[in-house]
């Protein structure tokens, strides 16, 4: 099993002095040390107006990223489709797996916030819709030789051809996955998923639960299962102390990060959405006692082995790992990465 870096710049919380501007650059300084440490990808969330997070441009990071590293895989996490047109997404992202010798791990999925939505003129209510066409379209804009045209609900275009293709052939998308909806795109195309273990659970039980889910709609569209991928918050703790320090900052994150960005209105929460609901009432009642294996890797290098062995052993190829939520000093993000490659990476070859 392989780790990444990974971070949704989170960065809305109260009396917080902490600049978006130093924020960001913190981030870049922190993936460029998971190259150094041998962590295998840097996944950079896509948020916008300073909500939940504050990089609005992955691809930018990332290609920043991409100058000045060799080996570390580049990834979104994730593009949000529906608020770009398909085609320019194709290119940019293209463009990018071309210069950084095929390193882009492509991740895509619709978001949540409507808040993103509206400056946008993105239409929320049909965001399952606009996605999956959406996808389509990518996906064609990579594999289809010579021009082609579209004719949809909502994108029409003619004779176009993206240039230039992607290094790598194809360069299959990692679908992010909520909801049975996004896992049925993901198997009915043959694509890679990526889980967050909460959601896992609460929509199919658990994160073993969902990889199964994951393999038996592959198996009904007759296709082997891709690599399912997921994401943890992570903080080795050597105290008592420390790990209440590390569910504490996690429980910030949550309240004052997350819970605000999600839908939470029954009378206009999209259909495919309404799971949210029911996240929302668990976290408006969250304790830091109830914050456990589900959303969390947090104790000694030790717990997080056995803790790890277990996402192993249900069929999770790679982990992503959230170091620096909850206001963190960059300093302390630093020594944590390094604890893991030190401590815990060895341990899984």
């Amino acid at each position: 099993m392989k780790f990444g870096y990974f971070t949704l710049s989170d960065n809305r919380y109260a009396g917080n002095t902490r600049t978006p501007e130093q924020h960001i650059r913190d981030i870049y300084r922190q993936a460029l040390h998971a190259e150094t440490v041998g962590l295998n990808s840097a996944w950079i969330g896509e948020h916008h107006f300073n909500l939940l997070g504050v990089v609005s441009s992955p691809q930018i990071m990332l290609a920043h990223l991409a100058a000045a590293t060799t080996r570390i895989k580049l990834a979104p996490a994730v593009v949000v489709l529906p608020l770009h047109h398909p085609l320019q997404v194709a290119e940019d992202w293209a463009m990018l797996d071309l210069l950084s010798g095929g390193r882009v791990e492509f991740a895509v999925g619709r978001g949540y916030d409507r808040l993103e939505y509206e400056p946008l003129e993105a239409r929320f209510q049909e965001s399952a819709e606009i996605f999956a066409e959406g996808l389509e379209i990518l996906w064609r804009a990579w594999t289809e030789p010579g021009k082609w045209s579209h004719r949809g609900e909502f994108y029409n275009f003619s004779d176009v051809e993206v240039r230039p293709r992607p290094l790598q052939q194809p360069l299959r998308p990692i679908i992010g996955c909520f909801s049975p909806v996004s896992m049925a795109l993901a198997a009915k195309h043959d694509w890679n998923i990526i889980f967050a273990p909460f959601a896992a659970a609460m929509v199919f039980g658990s994160l073993a639960q969902a990889v199964q889910a994951y393999r038996d709609a592959c198996a009904k569209y007759g296709h082997a299962p891709r690599r399912a991928l997921c994401s943890y918050f992570i903080h080795i703790a050597d105290t008592p102390e420390q790990d209440r320090f590390a569910r504490e900052a996690l429980l910030s994150y949550l309240k004052q990060c997350a819970l605000p960005t999600f839908p939470d209105n029954p009378a206009t929460v999209p259909p495919t959405m309404k799971y949210f609901l029911e996240i929302v009432d668990i976290l408006k009642t969250m304790k830091v006692e109830n914050l456990g294996g589900r959303s969390i890797l947090a104790g000694s290098p030790q717990k997080i082995i056995d803790e790890l062995k277990a996402v192993e052993a249900a069929g999770i190829s790679e982990v992503i790992l959230y170091f620096n939520y909850g206001l963190k000093p960059h300093d302390m993000v630093i020594e944590q990465m390094d604890r893991f490659a030190a401590e815990i990476m060895p341990a899984f070859g």
